[in-house]
């Protein structure tokens, strides 16, 4: 697996090499001559590293995909990831608490945690990214989201706002 991804991308069981090569194809779109893009070994989910900022990347992805929709046939969504870890509660809690300063003091938060290959639990996650964080929670309306992606033994993490996972479905109709 590519350990140093900057996106996640999701497809429907099977259709990982076909979420490969419009992953690819995308990037390429947008600018990017040289991104790499690989299976995970998880039914449905892809991981790719492009030398973009991987938010710049949804929002030339979201463009492509207001004007282009029938581009996009496989992927379903484009999670962007800032850091990428040994899936450990220490390195975990460590890379949250640095990407935790992106929360503004009058902003709320929530950890969501998708987990893959990990016998981890969600709830041990989600105490060791939120451990170091002093911020209000809010679990249905948050500010700032900290993504914490666990892929077996990797973990990428991010704090997004909730706009910047690209939705396809849910934007095609949009």
């Amino acid at each position: 697996m590519l350990r140093g991804f900057n996106l996640l991308a999701t497809t429907s069981r099977g259709n990982e090499d076909e979420a490969c090569s419009e992953l690819w194809y995308l990037l390429g779109e947008i600018g990017d001559s040289a991104p790499t893009v690989d299976k995970t070994g998880v039914s449905g989910l892809v991981a790719a590293k492009t030398a973009f900022d991987p938010f710049e990347v949804i929002k030339k992805l979201r463009e492509i995909l207001q004007e282009r929709p029938y581009e996009f046939r496989y992927i379903l969504r484009i999670i962007p990831i800032e850091k990428v870890v040994r899936t450990d509660l220490g390195e975990i809690e460590r890379v949250a608490t640095e990407l935790g300063s992106k929360i503004g003091k009058n902003e709320t938060f929530r950890v969501t945690v998708e987990k893959r290959f990990t016998e981890t639990s969600t709830r041990d996650i989600v105490e060791a990214a939120a451990a170091n964080i002093e911020r209000e929670v809010n679990l249905n309306n948050p500010d700032k989201i900290l993504l914490v992606e666990v892929v077996g033994g990797l973990t990428g993490l991010s704090v997004i706002k909730p706009d910047e996972i690209l939705a396809i479905i849910k934007e095609k109709v949009l």
